[in-house]
């Protein structure tokens, strides 16, 4: 019986039972990372803090090298997905396991090429009409998770993957995570730091519909190969 949106919100709880302080660890960590590692390289190329506070423009090296460095940083989010789909499974990660994913660097670049894509498909219906391209990220959503269940997948191979096993399940996806929206504004009221706790919550939830619902689907289809042989 397929699970329900309460359900899966349960258990994602339940699986974070023990593991909420490596969970808020992961979040503080790739917000410093992400966040201030970029302003501190901008800083120093703009000619130090009095410059950079003045500036009306940031120096083009200064935003080169950012956009290499948001680059860079992609596969280190993704990684932080797979981090909570290996809490949805009912295992225990390591912070350290999020940075690994450099080590992997053909997935690692496969993460980019996949990331760049997504971003240009949905920014092409996103440019036709709003609706249709939210949509189609939602129809995009299970990219990552496959590419580490499935890494001999290409990108395109991944998002078709995702477009195929999203069919009947896009509406679902969307309801799951708006219904975060309370705990959002409750986080707001906290100066944001109830996005500690509320931000592995959802990615925990993101990845156990994942895990759930989509993955399945993968071992669906192999039992029907294996019968068909």
């Amino acid at each position: 019986m397929e699970m329900t949106i309460s359900q899966i919100k349960k258990k994602a709880l339940a699986s974070l039972k023990g593991k909420w302080g490596i969970s808020v660890g992961l979040t503080i960590t790739i917000f410093f990372i992400t966040t201030f590692v970029p302003m501190f390289i901008e800083i120093f190329l703009s000619g130090g803090f009095s410059q950079w506070v003045s500036q009306t423009e940031t120096p083009l090296i200064a935003e080169s090298v950012n956009f290499v460095l948001t680059l860079f940083f992609i596969p280190l989010t993704v990684a932080s997905y797979w981090f909570y789909l290996v809490i949805a499974r009912w295992y225990d990660p390591k912070i350290s396991d999020v940075f690994s994913v450099y080590k992997e660097w053909e997935l690692a670049l496969k993460v980019v090429g996949s990331s760049i894509l997504v971003f240009f498909f949905s920014m092409l219906w996103t440019l036709l009409l709003i609706i249709p391209g939210i949509i189609k990220g939602i129809s995009y959503s299970q990219v990552f998770y496959l590419l580490r269940d499935q890494p001999e997948l290409s990108g395109l191979e991944a998002i078709t993957e995702s477009k195929k096993r999203m069919k009947g399940y896009k509406w679902k996806f969307f309801l799951l995570n708006l219904s975060f929206i309370g705990w959002a504004f409750i986080a707001i009221f906290t100066l944001g730091i109830g996005f500690l706790w509320l931000a592995p919550y959802i990615s925990t939830a993101n990845a156990t519909f994942y895990n759930e619902v989509i993955a399945p689907q993968g071992k669906d289809d192999a039992n029907s190969e294996d019968l068909a042989m």
